[in-house]
């Protein structure tokens, strides 16, 4: 599983012209799934993303976790994260979950995280074609991989 976590002042996500998913400050989660995911991976994950300190406290120092700063949460199924380039011009995606796979995995990923931050987290449409929109705020982006 890889995500890769941009802090938000805000973002949303479209999907044929209408909103599906929008927040104010918090993190834009790009979410790809792999073969052998599991629940345990999805825990691992929900655990670091629910306490992980990107947010700025009083002093400016990076202290504060998303459940501190009850910032939302946008996730975004991203099946290009596990897109590998390195042979040739066209990506290959062998390494991605097919979709049959990963989109229970996705669905139970974000239902973890919305438990473990006590709120909905806000979401694409798997497999759609989406236009996301970010403010990305310092930027701050990380690469996190279980």
């Amino acid at each position: 599983m890889r995500v890769l976590v941009q802090r938000a002042s805000r973002a949303a996500v479209t999907v044929d012209g209408s909103v599906t998913g929008k927040i104010g400050p918090g993190l834009l989660l790009l979410v790809g799934l792999t073969h052998g995911d599991d629940e345990a991976v999805l825990d691992w994950m929900v655990h670091k993303l629910a306490n992980l300190r990107v947010f700025s406290d009083g002093d400016g120092k990076m202290n504060l976790s998303l459940t501190d700063v009850d910032g939302g949460v946008l996730a975004i199924s991203q099946f290009t994260l596990y897109g590998d380039a390195k042979k040739g011009n066209r990506p290959s995606y062998i390494e991605a979950a097919r979709p049959e796979v990963a989109e229970p995995l996705y669905d139970k990923f974000c239902e973890k995280l919305g438990e473990a931050i006590g709120k909905t987290v806000q979401r694409g449409v798997f497999g759609a074609h989406m236009d996301v929109e970010l403010v990305n705020d310092g930027p701050v982006t990380l690469m996190l991989e279980k």
